[in-house]
């Protein structure tokens, strides 16, 4: 699933994103942390895993990286 970076915070990693259906879920500065990345950008889009149902109340964010990268790869 893709998505788009709607916040980011850089002091507490943490921010949210926005689906493509329009709903924006958050996501925390663990999911970031674990990501590898340094830094989001508004706009940016990433590919992204939740928990359960998209369109349910408190969807979370589990996973996070940059579209077309693989989730395996590392970022240098």
């Amino acid at each position: 699933m893709q998505a788009t970076v709607h916040t980011f915070d850089p002091v507490t990693t943490a921010g949210s994103l926005i689906l493509d259906t329009g709903k924006v879920v958050p996501f925390a500065a663990e999911a970031f942390e674990a990501s590898g990345l340094r830094h989001l950008r508004v706009g940016q889009r990433l590919s992204i895993e939740i928990s359960g149902d998209p369109e349910a109340v408190g969807t979370e964010v589990t996973r996070l990286w940059i579209v077309g990268i693989g989730a395996t790869e590392i970022i240098r």
